[in-house]
């Protein structure tokens, strides 16, 4: 029964995913923009509009975005998320600029 409850507990606890800190990228400069800022955000919105999908970078990882739509609002920016890591993709379900 303790093992089933600590195999409950962990499942539980990685469905709701973790907070972590980073800045939304794109896939033609993945990690290059990392620092946010007016550049940072002018270059990645501008190659967002010509295809390229925005990306999640965080601790020198670059991390493809399950739903976009999500980050449309802070391309180039530093921000933090909630959400699960699945191999290389990141599902967020919350994101706010830092």
């Amino acid at each position: 029964m303790r093992k089933l409850l600590l195999v409950s507990t962990a499942f539980a606890i990685s469905a709701f995913g973790a907070s972590y800190k980073g800045a939304i990228s794109e896939s033609g400069c993945g990690a290059k923009h990392a620092d946010g800022g007016p550049a940072a955000e002018k270059c990645v919105a501008a190659c967002v509009k010509k295809g390229a999908a925005p990306v999640f970078v965080t601790e020198g990882k670059v991390l493809k975005i399950k739903d976009s739509s999500k980050v449309m609002d802070h391309l180039g920016k530093k921000v933090e998320v909630e959400g699960a890591v699945d191999g290389d993709t990141i599902d967020i379900s919350d994101i706010k600029n830092l």
